[in-house]
C-alpha cells in the first residue's frame, strides 16, 4: 500500500514539474497581448524593469569584460563609449582612460563631442575599444559611421556594437537626430566588413517571438522567465551585435 501511494505520489509530483515547466516556457506569467492596439508600456519597459534590449545587450558586452587582476577583456585600455559611460564602468576592469561621445555639448558625461558619419572631433588610431550601443539607427550615412569606428581604433583594437533587429519607432532619438534603419545579420557583416577584415568580424543576435514581442508590448526582462529570455529564433532576432576587431599591424 505504501509503495502504490508513493508511486501516485512520485507521478503527481512529475506531472506538476512538467506542467510547471509547460507553463513557465509559454508565458503564463505575461498580461495578455489580445488585440492589443497599444503597448502597455510606451517607455519600453523602463518603467517596469528592464527593458528587454538592454537585457541582452549586457549578456552580450558581459562576455568581454575584463576584471582587473583577473581576467583581461575587450573593454580594457584606452576607451571610447558613445551617448554615456554606463557599460564601459560596468564592465571595464583595467581602463586607462575613458571618453564619452556625444553628439551635442548637451550631455554632461561628454568629453568629446563629435559625428560618427564625419569623424569630426575624432582622432584616429587612439582607442584599445569602442562601445557604441543603440546608436547607428539614427546615423543616415551608416557606412561612414563604421568605417571612423574602424579608423579611431589602434591596430588590434575591438569595437562592440549593438543594434536594433526588431523595434518600434527609437523616441525621441527620432525627432533629435533622426530613426534611419533596423538591421539583419546579413546587413552588419556587410557593413562591418567592408572596413573590417571579414575574418576579425563577429554578428550574432538574440530574442526570439514572444521577446519581440514582449519588447513591442513594453514589458519587462523581469516579466520574462530565463527559459523565455535565453531561447534563440534566428528568425525573430530583437537584437544584433557585434564584434569587430581591427588588423594588427
Amino acid at each position: 500500500m505504501k509503495q502504490l501511494l508513493r508511486r501516485f505520489t512520485t507521478r503527481a509530483e512529475l506531472r506538476r514539474k512538467v506542467l510547471h515547466r509547460r507553463a513557465r516556457l509559454s508565458g503564463y506569467r505575461l498580461p495578455s497581448f489580445g488585440r492589443r492596439l497599444a503597448p502597455f508600456s510606451r517607455d519600453y519597459g523602463f518603467d517596469r524593469g528592464t527593458p528587454v534590449d538592454r537585457h541582452y545587450i549586457q549578456a552580450f558586452l558581459s562576455r568581454y569584460a575584463t576584471f582587473a587582476g583577473y581576467g583581461t577583456g575587450d573593454v580594457r585600455g584606452v576607451t571610447l563609449e558613445v551617448g554615456g559611460d554606463e557599460y564601459a564602468r560596468a564592465y571595464g576592469g583595467s581602463i586607462e582612460r575613458l571618453d564619452v561621445l556625444h553628439a551635442t555639448a548637451d550631455n554632461p558625461q561628454a568629453t568629446i563631442v563629435g559625428d560618427l558619419a564625419t569623424g569630426d572631433g575624432l582622432r584616429p588610431g587612439v582607442y584599445d575599444c569602442v562601445i557604441c550601443t543603440q546608436t547607428l539607427q539614427s546615423i543616415y550615412d551608416v557606412r561612414a559611421a563604421v568605417a571612423t569606428l574602424h579608423d579611431i581604433l589602434k591596430p588590434g583594437g575591438v569595437v562592440l556594437v549593438t543594434v536594433p533587429g526588431i523595434a518600434g519607432a527609437v523616441v525621441p532619438d527620432r525627432h533629435l537626430w533622426g530613426d534611419f534603419w533596423r538591421f539583419t545579420r546579413g546587413s552588419l557583416r556587410r557593413l562591418f566588413e567592408a572596413s573590417f577584415p571579414a575574418e576579425n568580424v563577429e554578428v550574432e543576435g538574440f530574442g526570439n517571438l514572444l521577446t519581440a514581442t514582449a519588447y513591442l508590448h513594453g514589458l519587462s526582462a523581469e516579466e520574462l522567465s530565463a527559459g523565455q529570455r535565453d531561447s534563440h529564433d534566428p528568425r525573430y532576432e530583437l537584437l544584433l551585435a557585434v564584434r569587430a576587431r581591427r588588423a594588427a599591424e
